[in-house]
């Protein structure tokens, strides 16, 4: 029977409090963001998010120098099988689209919105994207979604 080493990740949000002395509540608010200092942060250990497979290899005690095998993609996080499927569906609609184009079977006023609900998709598809920090960004490892996206393990050196 395989040997495998799996990873797993949760989020746990920082937050910290601090006080800021401004005009109106959104300069506060710009403050606060732009304020670099997290030396007082904490930790939200009771908002923690749910347990997500970050990798997997193939044989024992393995991570990041075994063999990488695809995640099944219902083991990723929530919010990235959402984009996912997300981007899988706005392929379709596009690939519908071209086909009634093709076919010259659309008339204006359908063609109009379908164009318009591409633009707005399109708009927000970069928003879904969950970043993974550069500076951490390891070996890459492989998921079973597709071909083209490849994500990046997050473990420090």
């Amino acid at each position: 029977m395989p040997t495998y080493t799996v990873e797993t990740t949760y989020r746990v949000p920082v937050y910290r409090q601090r006080t800021y002395h401004a005009a109106t509540p959104a300069e506060a608010c710009r403050q606060a963001i732009e304020d670099d200092d997290w030396s007082s942060d904490k930790l939200d250990y009771e908002a923690a998010g749910e347990t997500y497979v970050t990798g997997i290899w193939l044989g024992a005690d393995v991570a990041y120098s075994g063999e990488p095998v695809a995640v099944p993609s219902h083991f990723d996080e929530t919010i990235q099988r959402k984009a996912s499927h997300f981007e899988v569906l706005f392929g379709l609609l596009k690939i519908v689209i071209a086909d009634q184009v093709a076919e010259r079977r659309t008339d204006a006023y359908w063609l109009a919105r379908a164009n318009a609900a591409i633009a707005k998709a399109e708009a927000i598809l970069p928003a879904l994207a969950i970043p993974t920090s550069p500076s951490r960004r390891r070996n890459p490892v492989t998921s079973s979604r597709s071909s083209r996206r490849i994500g990046f393990a997050t473990r420090s050196p």
